[in-house]
């Protein structure tokens, strides 16, 4: 009860220091367990499949099998092939115009271009 009223009291000093913040660690659990009441697996996240591209289709030259000749010493064969009209005498192995001989028989012979396989038969053949 006093009759003047007393001044508030201002700090001049004031220091405001806020306090650090801790980040938190945060991790993640895979369950990827089998279920102990179910007994079964969780269900896995499919891959979306990629959508093929379209190869573009290999156009194979002329081949023909015309023959083929045998040594009767070695048993090696040299086969008469004819690609895209030139005649060629080649052995398993051999390349002549990008076409790889994989196979030979007397009846037919297996032929490589650019990764594609094809069994090419004995022209003029007697079934």
């Amino acid at each position: 009860m006093s009759p003047e009223p007393e001044a508030p009291v201002l700090a001049d000093n004031f220091n405001f220091k806020p306090k650090e913040q801790v980040k938190k660690d945060t991790f993640s659990i895979l369950a990827d367990y089998r279920d102990p009441f179910l007994g079964t697996m969780p269900p896995s996240k499919k891959k979306p499949k990629a959508k093929g591209v379209a190869k573009p289709k290999v156009q194979l030259p002329n081949i023909s099998y015309t023959g083929l000749i045998t040594d009767q010493n070695t048993k090696n064969h040299i086969f008469f092939v004819t690609i895209s009209g030139n005649q060629y005498l080649m052995r398993k192995g051999n390349v002549q115009a990008e076409v790889t001989l994989v196979s030979g028989s007397s009846k037919n012979i297996r032929v490589r271009y650019k990764g594609i396989v094809k069994t090419i038969p004995l022209q003029n053949a007697t079934q």
